[in-house]
């Protein structure tokens, strides 16, 4: 027997109403839930026309063992029907809304001379709320802002007309610092209060001009009283709206409490963007993220989008720019798809913002991968290598120095099989004459893991030393003088063949050349011998700098090393003019460096 005679029976008694619609599956759970404009035709679109119906969705369809729905009055009360279902059931197979945060709000408590804060909980207590917002940063700006407008109080005290007169409060700290006008002992009256508070609730509607006027009212009203100072501290806290303004986006002063949005997906990803327009301004915006499980419509993934962000930002605006037509929900709104002008330019914006959100996501994806498939390599290594434990921490080292001049050292470090740079370090050679890699190599694994020892700090997992049996037994040494053989591998990479040699062990080990493990440990030896050779070159052109100078009368060390630091080699001081000279050195000893180098141009 068909096992879904029984839910296309169950189909032909569906109403051709509005509603919701719950698929279940042999446990009772509810899969997925839609909605519908006309509940039998969009159910029974399901089990109808197989053939060319999605895999994902075939394979939703066939755990369908019951059908559930509810019957609106229209499509708008089954989108937001929709919406809470979903978020409260979060079925397997529905788009998953993946930011299901709480939003920072500004309120103005209800109180005498009320107190003006951030706050994540909206109270119904008659206060004001302004938001949400979607960025606490904005949150922070704002109210930066206010404090340097307006002067307000901060305190708790009920500051009622019978509590003042019968002068219960004193002025506190704020209001010797400029932060507070006093009102707690009659210093400011409400009247004078609420004239700020307008002005700030203008501020947070994005009614920005409107206590620009005001302001610029009060400044010339100081200005024709030959009131300067007062004048001018107006004047500052106008230049400081303006620039909070100047950083918005403006676009038409005629356009006024829109909701913008757009849709965009990429690679899988899908964004929905919101961008609220106050007064020609955008005030507000933020991205929606969708996981869309079985590749729903984009009019249906963007209405429901839509729904979601317009209920949490709580907007009752009645004009809407949208991307595409998104059919008849919302018929209370006024909805345009536009082709030019101001409001295509939103659109771009808005689209600009969901194409960037959505670019950084697979920027994540790809870092993602990249740590995963090093996690892969690290542990191939451990196999190849035969080591006790995954090297996720390897430290490389290299001797630098040609014909014995200037012996220097590195060491490179990579965490996770990626370069930790700032934890590289570069070595002079202090207790070594000549040419000799091996005494080099012994002194600076010595100094490097004396010194983690010593600070405490954590030891790497393995060592590679650039060079074959020599230079690893040298190493070897300062590894067993600080007793720590037993904690840590090390290896040697001899650069002709790339044979790797373990210790106490004459038969390298040859890894294949295309190896992914030898692939990272030659990235770890080229780059301690780039970053060692980059070391070399900048010591023996500061030391050919100053050779150069050695036999110039009146040039001592000091003035050496100004020039170093301000011309960096011997080129840059042939080339530097007189008077930079004398800015650097004064005029004498410059005169004296410009004649040795041009004496014979």
């Amino acid at each position: 027997m068909d096992i879904f005679t029984n839910i296309k029976e169950k189909i032909k008694g569906l109403p051709d109403s509005p509603g919701v619609y719950q698929f279940l599956n042999e446990k009772n759970d509810i899969i997925y839930i839609g909605k519908a404009k006309n509940l039998k035709k969009r159910v029974s679109s399901y089990f109808n026309n197989t053939k060319s119906t999605q895999y994902k969705v075939k394979l939703m369809v066939n755990k369908i063992r019951g059908i559930d729905y509810i019957i609106v009055e229209n499509e708008s009360d089954a989108l937001l029907l929709e919406n809470n279902l979903i978020k409260k059931h979060k079925p397997r197979y529905n788009v998953q809304l993946k930011d299901d945060k709480t939003f920072p709000w500004i309120c103005i408590k209800k109180e005498s001379f009320p107190r003006v804060f951030s706050t994540r909980k909206v109270i119904k207590d008659g206060s004001e709320y302004f938001g949400p917002f979607t960025s606490s940063i904005m949150v922070r700006t704002l109210l930066d802002l206010i404090k340097q407008i307006y002067p307000l109080r901060t305190c708790k005290l009920n500051l009622s007309e019978e509590n003042i007169k019968e002068k219960k409060f004193k002025v506190c700290l704020e209001y010797h610092i400029g932060n507070c006008m006093g009102p707690c002992e009659g210093k400011e009256s409400a009247e004078e209060y609420m004239i700020k508070i307008d002005q700030i609730r203008n501020i947070l509607k994005g009614n920005i001009q409107e206590a620009l006027v005001y302001m610029d009212k009060i400044m010339r009203k100081y200005a024709n009283e030959l009131k300067f100072e007062d004048a001018e501290r107006v004047k500052e806290k106008i230049n400081i709206i303006e620039k909070f303004r100047s950083k918005s986006t403006i676009v038409n002063p005629k356009l006024n409490n829109i909701d913008v949005f757009s849709f965009r997906r990429k690679e899988g990803i899908i964004a929905v963007n919101f961008l609220k327009v106050s007064n020609g301004a955008v005030i507000k915006s933020h991205t929606l993220e969708l996981l869309d499980k079985l590749n729903e419509p984009e009019d249906e993934l963007l209405a429901f989008a839509i729904t979601d962000i317009r209920f949490r930002m709580r907007s009752n605006a009645k004009d809407m720019i949208l991307p595409f037509n998104i059919g008849d929900v919302f018929p209370e709104i006024n909805k345009v798809v536009p082709i030019r002008g101001d409001k295509r330019k939103l659109l771009n914006l808005s689209q600009r913002n969901a194409d960037f959100f959505i670019n950084e996501r697979i920027r994540q994806k790809q870092i993602f991968v990249r740590k995963k498939n090093k996690t892969k390599v690290l542990d191939n290594i451990r196999k190849d290598l035969h080591l006790s434990q995954t090297p996720e921490h390897i430290e490389c080292f290299d001797n630098s120095n040609i014909q014995g001049d200037y012996p220097v050292a590195a060491c490179v470090v990579f965490r996770k099989g990626l370069p930790s740079k700032g934890e590289y370090r570069h070595y002079n050679i202090k207790t070594v004459s000549g040419p000799d890699d091996y005494a080099s190599m012994e002194e600076i694994v010595y100094r490097r893991y004396y010194r983690l020892i010593k600070e405490g700090r954590e030891l790497p997992q393995l060592i590679i030393v650039d060079g074959g049996k020599g230079q690893l037994n040298a190493a070897l040494k300062s590894i067993k003088k600080l007793n720590i053989s037993g904690n840590i591998s090390i290896i040697g990479i001899a650069k002709r063949l790339e044979e790797i040699y373990f210790p106490g062990d004459p038969i390298p080990l040859y890894l294949d050349k295309r190896s992914e493990s030898l692939k990272l440990i030659q990235q770890l030896r080229n780059e301690a011998h780039r970053f060692g050779i980059d070391f070399h070159r900048k010591k023996s052109e500061k030391s050919m700098l100053k050779s150069g100078l050695d036999a110039l009368p009146g040039i001592g060390e000091k003035t050496k090393q100004l020039l170093i630091n301000r011309f960096s080699d011997i080129n840059g001081i042939r080339l530097a003019s007189k008077d930079e000279l004398v800015v650097c050195v004064g005029r004498k000893k410059a005169e004296i460096i410009f004649d040795n180098f041009h004496s014979f141009d």
